[in-house]
Parts: structure tokens; sequence; C-alpha cells
């Protein structure tokens, strides 16, 4: 899932989640990108209740990787650019 937390989940939204985290938990791999901290999850889901839930399959045996540095779209977008005043 990328862009994870930038909106609050609808109930409809927060029950799918929870619906493919039961799914999916200890069976497969889920990768969250995002750009909101752990500690603003609960907000971000919008229930306390399903977001304990919710939470509680994703991190259970995580791994959390923090990223730092210029965003890659802005590093390789200055890599592509050309100046066109010399052609």
């Amino acid at each position: 899932m990328d862009d994870w937390g930038l909106e609050t989940l609808t109930l409809s939204q927060r029950n799918d989640v929870l619906e493919i985290m039961e799914d999916r938990h200890g069976l497969k791999s889920t990768l969250i990108a995002s750009q909101i901290p752990i500690t603003q999850s609960h907000k971000s889901i919008g229930d306390a209740t399903l977001a304990d839930a919710i939470l509680d399959r994703l991190l259970h045996n995580s791994h959390k990787l923090k990223l730092k540095g210029e965003s890659m779209r802005k590093v390789l977008n200055n890599m592509g650019e050309v100046d066109h005043s010399t052609c």
C-alpha cells in the first residue's frame, strides 16, 4: 500500500484493510509506504478499536525502515534536466 495515511479511512475502508490484514497475517508479506509516523496511525485509520486490530496484525513481526534524504522523484528529475539554452 503506497501513501498510507494521507486521508482518514472511511468505515468500509477500515473494514477492508482489517480483512486484508487478517487474510495475510502470518502467511504473506505486506508492504506499507507512508510519510505518516506510526504514532499517527490511529488518527489516520480513524477508529481506535479497528486501528488496534489492524496495527496489531500489521506491526507484529514487522520491519520498519526509516528513510532519509531527498525524494527520489526530485533527485531523478534533477538528473534528467538538460540545459536547452545552449542547443
